[in-house]
């Protein structure tokens, strides 16, 4: 049976497992959920994620949540299939690959979502942006891309001169960061620019890209 994702391409989660799957070269099923009338909170999708959020990834009888966690099954499935997202090969690199999967998560993440928030998800709903909180978020951005800009300056991508789960999974979110003004936070950095450049020019990824409808 074929694997089965549940999600909507321009949500930033689905696209991070989109990305996975693009890279692994594999056979799915992006089925559509309609979250305008809460058909993720509905029990046929509760069945699969209890807390009622996107995506699923649905491999035979069982039901995967939590993107990263997602793409981290994904990467190990299908090791010798595909782009090698975590090095499987060489415990060095594949512990690098963790240490900044977990960045990716506890640092960087914390630091952007505001901004995709205040800028994408609340004009959705009608609600206008905080720009306060924006600036406050760049500001703290910032500070997580200068070590970023160091980092970079000794190798292609975070993990190594390899691209890797560490690079895919900021891709959904930096992708709608770079639509905004406050697309100079990467662009001033010129290390993390062309690591940008390079994970964005990837075709997996591009093709990503194409399903992230949102605009400001």
């Amino acid at each position: 049976m074929a694997l089965k994702l549940y999600g909507v391409p321009f949500s930033t989660c689905t696209s991070r497992v989109l990305g996975a799957l693009y890279e692994k070269g594999l056979d799915f099923e992006l089925v559509p959920v309609n979250l305008s009338v809460g058909e993720h909170k509905q029990p046929e999708f509760l069945a699969k994620n209890p807390f009622g959020v996107i995506p699923v990834l649905e491999d035979e009888d069982v039901n995967f949540f939590e993107s990263r966690a997602v793409n981290h099954y994904v990467a190990h499935k299908y090791k010798d299939q595909g782009t090698d997202l975590i090095r499987h090969k060489n415990i060095k690199e594949a512990g690098l690959v963790g240490v900044w999967v977990e960045v990716e998560s506890q640092t960087f993440n914390p630091a952007i979502s505001p901004i995709i928030y205040q800028l994408y998800v609340k004009p959705l709903h009608g609600e206008t942006p905080d720009h306060s909180v924006v600036e406050a978020a760049v500001e703290k951005l910032a500070k997580v891309l200068d070590v970023y800009e160091a980092r970079l300056a000794t190798s292609k991508y975070l993990a190594g001169d390899f691209f890797s789960l560490a690079d895919l999974n900021h891709f959904p979110y930096t992708n709608y960061l770079m639509k905004t003004p406050h697309a100079s936070v990467v662009n001033s950095r010129p290390h993390v620019k062309a690591w940008w450049e390079a994970i964005s020019s990837r075709p997996a990824l591009k093709k990503v890209a194409d399903g992230m409808i949102l605009s400001v």
